[in-house]
């Protein structure tokens, strides 16, 4: 039985439509300069090919490294998409969902980045602080999450790589549910705050587990489904390309579904899981015993401690001198 109300997700994603518009946007911009670096490589790659009479060819190599290149600069942008789309998506949501008003239009926009600002400071604390906590999801569901302890038969190999394939996959959007915990307490600490969640998170892992399996096969489901619907006009859009060949359409294809399930389908499968995370942890206190166990499975655990401890650190200093006679006036 899942813990999270569908009702409930659609009206929360209706509710932040404009930031909706906004992601939408962001990714279909993302998804035209992939479609464009790749036509514009291919089309030098044509001319370039004839000087070797194989301009086919060329258009082909053309268009992937014209492909490669933007996703090289979409990799480079990645830190300023999770604080600009992701983190202030996340922001509004948590509003939302503590019932609070939110600004119609372009306004819902600039009040996420004030909410964002307001908890990270800056985009490469934010940033820093997902990195590191995927990196302990990652090494605390290896261990607990293993295929073979879920389906324990040797002889079936193929599913139980399935299974670990699926639970993988499940699993994606538990770091942005660690940051909605974050905004949502208000925490001065966001290292601290994260440590919290994620003991929260281990001591529930079962329940999380058997939401986000079944979000799965949801998002994947529809994602294919959007692909085999773009199959068709981004095929006669490669085709106003020369040289081009049917694996460009294929990527290209590929790359609109992802737009699509990043700017769409995703937020309401992050949504659902913040239901969850909310709903099961309530009231409820990090258990001693599961944090022994987070420092056991991930040494990146134990670098989010020490964080959390050098940022209160930083905090308390800084009320000292704020405290401190003559601070705020300027007299020394």
């Amino acid at each position: 039985m899942k813990d999270f109300q569908v009702g409930g997700a659609i009206g929360l994603l209706r509710a932040t439509f404009p930031f909706l518009v906004f992601r939408f946007l962001i990714y279909f911009g993302i998804t035209l300069a992939y479609i464009l670096a790749a036509g514009v490589g291919s089309g030098a790659g044509y001319l370039v090919g004839h000087i070797g009479d194989n301009p086919g060819a060329g258009g082909v190599w053309g268009g992937f490294i014209g492909f490669g290149l933007m996703g090289a600069v979409v990799y480079w942008f990645r830190e300023y998409l999770l604080y600009l789309v992701k983190a202030g998506h996340i922001a509004v949501l948590v509003e939302r969902m503590d019932g609070n008003a939110l600004p119609e239009g372009r306004g819902q926009v600039e009040h996420a980045r004030a909410i964002v600002r307001e908890r990270f400071v800056e985009s490469s604390v934010l940033f820093g602080l997902d990195q590191l906590i995927k990196g302990i999801l990652k090494a605390f569901n290896k261990v607990f999450f293993s295929a073979a302890n879920i389906i324990p038969i040797p002889a079936v190999q193929g599913l139980v790589r399935f299974v670990g394939t699926v639970v993988r996959l499940s699993l994606t959007f538990l770091d942005e549910v660690i940051l909605a915990y974050n905004i949502r307490t208000r925490s001065e600490n966001p290292w601290e705050s994260s440590r919290r969640a994620l003991v929260l998170y281990a001591q529930n892992y079962k329940a999380f587990l058997k939401n986000a399996f079944f979000l799965t096969f949801f998002v994947w489901g529809l994602t294919f489904l959007v692909f085999l619907v773009a199959l068709g006009p981004v095929a006669g859009l490669v085709a106003l390309f020369p040289g081009t060949a049917g694996a460009l359409t294929l990527v290209l294809a590929l790359v609109f579904a992802w737009g699509i399930k990043a700017a769409v389908i995703e937020p309401f499968a992050m949504v659902a899981l913040m239901q969850v995370f909310f709903r099961v942890t309530e009231g409820q206190e990090p258990n001693p015993e599961w944090e022994a166990r987070l420092d056991n499975v991930s040494a990146q655990f134990g670098e989010l401690k020490q964080r959390a401890g050098e940022w209160a650190g930083m905090g308390a200093r800084n009320d000292a001198a704020d405290a401190a006679p003559g601070a705020r006036s300027g007299v020394s």
